[in-house]
C-alpha cells in the first residue's frame, strides 16, 4: 500500500491486525481490503449448505466507519442474490443501520459470518431486503459461481474448495478452467488446493451464536429505547 496511514489511530490498529488474522482464505469466507483504502473490504462467501444459496458465492463490500470498531460498518452486496438488494447498504443488526446492537468487540469474521446465517432468514421488509422464490434463489446461486469483479477477478477462485468423498466441489465450475486470478486493486487471495474436509463444526457454531446474539442485542436495544422514551 502507497497510503500513509496514522498508525496510532485505533481504527487503523484494529483494521491492520484483521487484515494479518484474515489473510488466508477459508472453505466459507474470505475478505481483503482495496490497497489504496483499508476502509473499504472487499469480501466473498459461500451460501449455507441447508438453503436455497447452496452452492453459490457471494461477492460484497464493507465500508469501515473512521470510528471503527466503535461504530459498525456498511455492507453492501455486489453478485444477484435474490436476499439482498445490489450496491445498497443492506440492513442487518450487525451494519451501519443498528449502531445501538454493534459490539465493539466484534469484527469482519463477524459480519461476515452474520451475512451466511441471515441470507437464508425471511426479508420481512428491511431496508436492503429481497423476497425472491426458492427456484429464483437457487438459479441465482448457480449462476452467482460465474460472477466477476471489476476489482477481484473471478470470485470463484477466493474460497478453499470443499471435498466430498475425493470429489471436488466447485460449485459447478468446471475443474479444468484455468485457476489463474486476474489482476486487480485488491489484495489477492493466496490459492489454496482443496482440502478434503467438510464445514468443521466449529463454523457451525459459530455462525449460530452470531445471529443468536444479533438477535438478542437487537431486543435490548429496542427495549432500552423504549424505556429512555417514558423518561
Amino acid at each position: 500500500m502507497d497510503v500513509n496511514y496514522n498508525l496510532r489511530s485505533p481504527a487503523v490498529k484494529r483494521i491492520l491486525l484483521e487484515a494479518k488474522e484474515m489473510k488466508h482464505p477459508t472453505h466459507e469466507y474470505y475478505a481483503r481490503p482495496l490497497e489504496d483504502n483499508i476502509f473499504e473490504w472487499h469480501f466473498t462467501v459461500r451460501g449455507a449448505s441447508d438453503s436455497d444459496f447452496s452452492g453459490g458465492l457471494y461477492h460484497g463490500r464493507i465500508i469501515l466507519p473512521n470510528e471503527y470498531p466503535m461504530k459498525p460498518p456498511s455492507i453492501i452486496m455486489l453478485t444477484p442474490n435474490g436476499r439482498f438488494e445490489l450496491n445498497k447498504k443492506i440492513c442487518l443488526s450487525i451494519s451501519g443501520h443498528h449502531p445501538e446492537t454493534w459490539m465493539p468487540s466484534w469484527s469482519i469474521r463477524t459480519v461476515l459470518l452474520a451475512i451466511i446465517s441471515f441470507m437464508p432468514t425471511p426479508a420481512l421488509g428491511h431496508i436492503g431486503a429481497l423476497d425472491y422464490s426458492s427456484e429464483e434463489r437457487r438459479a441465482l446461486a448457480i449462476k452467482s459461481c460465474h460472477w466477476k469483479c471489476d476489482l477481484c477477478g473471478p470470485i470463484r477462485h477466493h474460497l478453499k474448495s470443499i471435498t466430498t468423498n475425493q470429489t471436488t466441489i466447485e460449485s459447478g465450475i468446471n475443474q479444468s478452467e484455468s485457476s489463474s486470478i486476474s489482476s486487480g486493486s485488491v489484495i489477492e487471495p493466496t490459492i489454496v488446493h482443496a482440502q478434503q474436509q467438510n464445514y468443521s463444526n466449529w463454523s457451525s457454531w459459530s455462525t449460530l451464536v452470531v445471529l443468536y446474539y444479533s438477535v438478542v442485542m437487537l431486543i435490548i436495544g429496542l427495549l432500552v429505547r423504549r424505556l429512555l422514551s417514558h423518561i
